[in-house]
């Protein structure tokens, strides 16, 4: 029975968040920008997207995480609501957080961020990469199958960030245990207006710790340059500021990446002469990668609200409107991408993909995720050989299963069973 997409709710459907990619080219048939429930505005279209990215005079990102379901205690009114969006912000989930800032808060608390995220610290890192991944293959690898997401992606990614802020390898079980048990956002059947404000409570306490043992007595690591960060300006920002910056990379970070390696993953396994040639060509890695994050987008839903009354595409949106951009579509934009549903290693222009966004809120941890993709593929291609899909849990050729994380924010899968013929390293 065909899916009467006219009735489909984005926002609680399971078969949409199994594979929204109908939706959205149904969505995208009737106009780039179109209306649909709950009062939103869908965005399907590349420039379209991209244009509202770029305006953070028009549109807040007040509502990036929680969408339509951002609910102020005063109704917003008027062909202007900029200055009830304002007042009010602080009653939203998240407000504390830079992804929910619009300039000028935004734009300081971002150069702090990147002040922790110079090319220095990243190429430092990158070292670790190295050896975590082979450590973490190490746990399973003699096995010759796994749960790839639990047994790699999802430990592997939080540790990296991990390393990357500086928190002692003494404690990185700490916060792997720490992870996995609140409910992810935009999960299906939920709703967000009873998230509570700041769901990363638990690890600002952590790193709160962290930053005013590192104020009271310095040391030579990490941790201490994340304390003793400045504005731009030279001002010493408050202890939470600098913690909430460094708490929602350390979350954030994590579900790019281990989403990143999910998609990929099941890329090689479908395409397993792929597996030959980016062995044979280790060069064609990250263009793979920018494939996959162009496919199968890790956001496959951000958020903006109109401030004043304005039109995108052509089209009217009214102020105080949620205008939600489907980066998963945008990619897949024909318009913009030839054959869009291919999966083309020379594709002229892979890497213009919005996976990371677009404008001030272009995700920082970009760079991470795909050294991070680099140096895994690089690995488990290196040690493995044959790696194929578990008819057991996926079910043969003909008729693939896979279970896909329940939400509307997110694209990523849940599980993916592997086998794989390990190879001995000299």
């Amino acid at each position: 029975m065909a899916t009467d997409f006219e009735t489909v709710d984005f926002f609680s459907d399971p078969s949409v968040a199994e594979d929204p990619y109908p939706y959205f080219e149904h969505l995208r048939s009737k106009c780039p920008v179109t209306h649909i429930q709950n009062g939103v505005v869908a965005v399907t279209g590349y420039d379209e997207a991209t244009e509202v990215y770029r305006d953070v005079e028009t549109f807040s990102s007040c509502n990036a995480v929680v969408g339509p379901f951002a609910m102020f205690p005063e109704p917003l009114v008027g062909d202007d609501v900029s200055d009830q969006i304002d007042r009010q912000r602080d009653q939203l989930p998240m407000f504390e957080h830079m992804v929910t800032m619009d300039p000028p808060e935004h734009t300081r608390e971002r150069a702090l961020l990147m002040r922790l995220i110079t090319p220095k610290r990243l190429s430092e890192n990158e070292a670790f990469v190295w050896r975590i991944a082979d450590q973490q293959l190490d746990e399973f690898i003699g096995k010759g199958r796994c749960e790839f997401i639990s047994a790699y992606s999802q430990p592997f990614a939080m540790m990296v960030v991990a390393d990357l802020l500086g928190v002692p390898e003494s404690e990185h079980q700490l916060f792997r245990a720490g992870f996995g048990l609140g409910r992810p956002p935009g999960e299906l059947g939920f709703d967000e207006r009873e998230r509570e404000l700041n769901p990363l409570s638990w690890l600002d306490d952590w790193f709160s710790t962290y930053v005013e043992d590192r104020r009271r007595e310095p040391r030579e690591d990490v941790l201490t340059q994340l304390a003793l960060a400045t504005y731009p300006d030279g001002s010493i920002p408050e202890v939470t500021a600098v913690v909430r910056s460094a708490t929602f990379l350390f979350a954030a970070g994590q579900e790019t990446t281990a989403k990143l390696l999910g998609t990929a993953m099941r890329y090689l396994c479908e395409y397993p002469e792929l597996q030959d040639e980016l062995r044979e060509h280790g060069e064609r890695i990250p263009d793979f990668l920018e494939e996959a994050l162009r496919l199968e987008s890790p956001v496959k839903a951000d958020f903006r609200l109109a401030r004043r009354n304005t039109t995108v595409g052509g089209i009217d949106v009214a102020a105080g409107t949620p205008v939600m951009l489907l980066n998963g579509a945008a990619n897949r934009d024909p318009r913009r991408f030839e054959e869009p549903e291919e999966l083309k290693l020379d594709r002229p222009n892979g890497k213009e993909h919005i996976a990371f966004g677009r404008g001030a809120h272009s995700c920082p941890g970009g760079p991470l995720a795909r050294t991070e993709g680099r140096v895994s593929l690089e690995r488990i291609l290196h040690r493995t050989r044959d790696i194929r899909l578990s008819e057991e849990h996926h079910g043969p050729a003909t008729a693939r299963r896979f279970d896909y994380e329940p939400t509307w924010i997110l694209r990523g899968l849940n599980q993916i069973h592997i086998e794989f013929t390990p190879v001995e390293e000299a």
